[in-house]
């Protein structure tokens, strides 16, 4: 049967669909990642939501779906595919997506903070993971999940390095997967993202305009947007912005930094007006920012990262 059946590519859900599609840390959850990773049975938690899930997104977290048997309906950027199972689905940081299974689907969700799994997710990682895909799923990647969910029970000192090396295989096998059917032009703009993003992260603090990191690239502003679109779901400007106050809010939540020094850090000159940008950017100011993250025991994930 040809693989290319069982592989679609789509464009993030635009953030600024109105009202706000939920950010969370786990579908349904707003606190931080307690773990190293997560991994529960599809039934789990699509059983509390009526076999359900409404389109939503997870901020630095990227997840792996195993749907063994059953039936499911997926939908990303508002376009619902039925699903061939056992299907592997791979669904990164940001991506706007939701499903509909029948009663009794089963299968596995295997949820990693990108901090966790640098090999796969970090600056100049080689795993082409950057957009969401689906492939058939095989016994291989079925034992993996099945270890998992094993070793997630245990307590002794070897339980988070194994569950870290479990989950990087499944990240290769994944991607192996995906790029085995993957057209050419996607690869390549996958690969320019991969790119774009690694110097948005050196250069934040540098003021760098979109002709700079288009020129870097050797692309012209016109086509790196049409990557930044095609990948991230944004505009590269819109791309580079919300990786700003990515920072801002990692900055304000984990230094001591003053509000104005955070400001500074990452080019803005006028304290005020990075202030009222930040409020733009979160709903939120600085100072309440860092004030409700004080009081709680963990950072909320969904405003650790912007969309």
């Amino acid at each position: 049967m040809d693989n290319r059946r069982f592989l679609w590519y789509f464009r993030n859900m635009d953030s600024r669909a109105t009202p706000p599609i939920p950010a969370y840390a786990l579908y349904g959850e707003g606190r931080g990642f307690p773990d190293v990773l997560h991994c529960e049975r599809t039934a789990d938690r699509a059983r509390l939501h009526d076999w359900r899930i409404a389109p939503h997104r997870h901020p630095n977290l990227h997840q792996f779906f195993l749907i063994r048997s059953g039936a499911a309906w997926i939908t990303v950027d508002g376009r619902a595919r039925d699903l061939a199972l056992p299907v592997l689905i791979s669904i990164p940081a940001w991506v706007v997506h939701g499903f509909r299974f029948s009663a009794g689907t089963e299968g596995f969700v295997l949820t990693v903070p990108l901090a966790a799994l640098p090999e796969a997710f970090g600056e100049g990682a080689p795993l082409a993971l950057g957009r969401w895909g689906a492939a058939p799923a095989d016994a291989a990647i079925d034992a993996l999940f099945e270890e998992v969910m094993r070793q997630r029970s245990l307590a002794d000192t070897a339980r988070t390095p194994m569950l870290r090396a479990l989950a990087l295989q499944i990240a290769c096998l994944t991607a192996r997967a995906l790029q085995a059917g993957t057209p050419a032009t996607a690869s390549r703009y996958a690969h320019h993202m991969q790119a774009f993003e690694g110097l948005v992260r050196s250069h934040l603090r540098d003021g760098w305009t979109l002709r700079d990191y288009a020129a870097a690239l050797s692309l012209t502003p016109t086509h790196l947007n049409r990557v930044s679109q095609a990948i991230a779901g944004l505009p590269a400007a819109r791309f580079v912005e919300s990786r700003r106050f990515n920072e801002a809010c990692r900055l304000l939540a984990y230094t001591q930094m003053t509000i104005a020094e955070a400001g500074y850090a990452l080019g803005f000159d006028d304290p005020a007006y990075f202030s009222r940008a930040f409020r733009r950017q979160t709903g939120e100011t600085p100072s309440h920012y860092r004030k409700r993250l004080a009081s709680t025991d963990l950072p909320d994930a969904a405003l650790t990262g912007i969309s």
